[in-house]
This record gives C-alpha cells, sequence and structure tokens, in this order.
C-alpha cells in the first residue's frame, strides 16, 4: 500500500485559537515543517496554509485556514487538485475520547461528532483516510466541550500532548512510506 502524501492539520485559524486544544493538527504540521526548517505558506488556492516539502517524499502539508467546521472545503480543494486517493490523505485532529498524552493511527471511521472530520466527509464524499487522533481529554460534562476545546490545556496536559505529537513524529516515516502496522505497533504501546 502506498503511503501518506497529504498531511491535513485541523484547527481554527487566528491567533486567539493558535495555543487552543482544537489545535493540535496545525501543531503537528508545524512540528514536521519546523524540524526541516519550512514553514507553511499562505495558499488562497487551497484555503489555507500550505508546503510540499520535497526533502520529505514530496509530502503535502496543509492547514486549512477556513473554521474548524468548515475545514472541508479546504480539504476538497487540494484533495481535488492534486487527485489525492482517500488511503494517500492523513487527517491530525484532537481527540476527546482519548487522555492527553494518547495518540492512535486509524483508517476509515465516522466523525464522532468532530465537526471538521463532519465537514471532510460531507466535502470529498468518503470517510476512508486516515485519522492522527491526539488526546486532549474530555471536560467530563458535554455541556462544557465547546468552551473546553477553545481554550488553552493546562501545563502538564499541554506537555503531555506535546508528547504525542513529537510520538508521532517520530512515526512520520512509517506513514510516508505506508508502514502502517510499524506505525500503529509504535504509537499505540504504552511506554
Amino acid at each position: 500500500m502506498s503511503g501518506i502524501k497529504l498531511f491535513i492539520g485541523l484547527g481554527n485559524p487566528g491567533s486567539e485559537y493558535e495555543a487552543t486544544r482544537h489545535n493540535v493538527g496545525f501543531w503537528f504540521n508545524h512540528l514536521i515543517a519546523n524540524n526541516i526548517k519550512q514553514t507553511l505558506d499562505e495558499n488562497s488556492k487551497f484555503l489555507g496554509f500550505y508546503k510540499k516539502i520535497a526533502d520529505l517524499e514530496n509530502i503535502h502539508l496543509l492547514n486549512p485556514a477556513t473554521f474548524m467546521n468548515e475545514s472541508g472545503l479546504s480539504v476538497a480543494k487540494i484533495v481535488n487538485f492534486y487527485k489525492f486517493k482517500p488511503h494517500e490523505i492523513l487527517i491530525i485532529h484532537d481527540e476527546l475520547d482519548l487522555m492527553p498524552g494518547d495518540i492512535r493511527l486509524k483508517n476509515g471511521g465516522g466523525h464522532g461528532g468532530h465537526n471538521g472530520l463532519k465537514s471532510i466527509i460531507a466535502n470529498i464524499g468518503t470517510n476512508a483516510f486516515w485519522r492522527l487522533r491526539i488526546g486532549i481529554g474530555h471536560p467530563g460534562d458535554k455541556n462544557k466541550v465547546k468552551s473546553y476545546v477553545l481554550n488553552r490545556p493546562q501545563k502538564i496536559e499541554e506537555d503531555q500532548i506535546n508528547d504525542a505529537i513529537l510520538k508521532g513524529y517520530q512515526n512520520l516515516s512509517y506513514m510516508i512510506h505506508g508502514e502502517f502496522e510499524k506505525a500503529i505497533l509504535n504509537l499505540h504501546t504504552k511506554e
């Protein structure tokens, strides 16, 4: 199986959302770019911040500049332009059902109430893409979820989330080369 060619980090645009739990997908793509001294550039064609990384097998990084619940508009633009197949796409997003520090890789599935995933599925017409789910924990009350995801995590949780993101980054080569079983084993194993 071919590997991931398109890495989509989910989040909300603007400095007021930069450090919030909902933006961990953006954090992941920034880590990739920063580690090879690149930045994502504003790209109006794809409605987001984009970079093609020749040094990493010509992968594409995109952080939509649309708000989370309209992420699919940006994703559809780049998917249609480059004709990416669903199995070549990785959506990196926050996951309420995982504790901070946990990270999971999976293919397909529903949106689980995540508005970004809901928008992507609606706009590209499939759910058969890969997802990198980064745990942020749950506030314990569904009525507090919106406020929770749109706020910055406590320092200890932020460190745990960043550790999970680093763990994901350390398995980047496996994902790029289609070695998903190795990536899943590494990501899902507690240290």
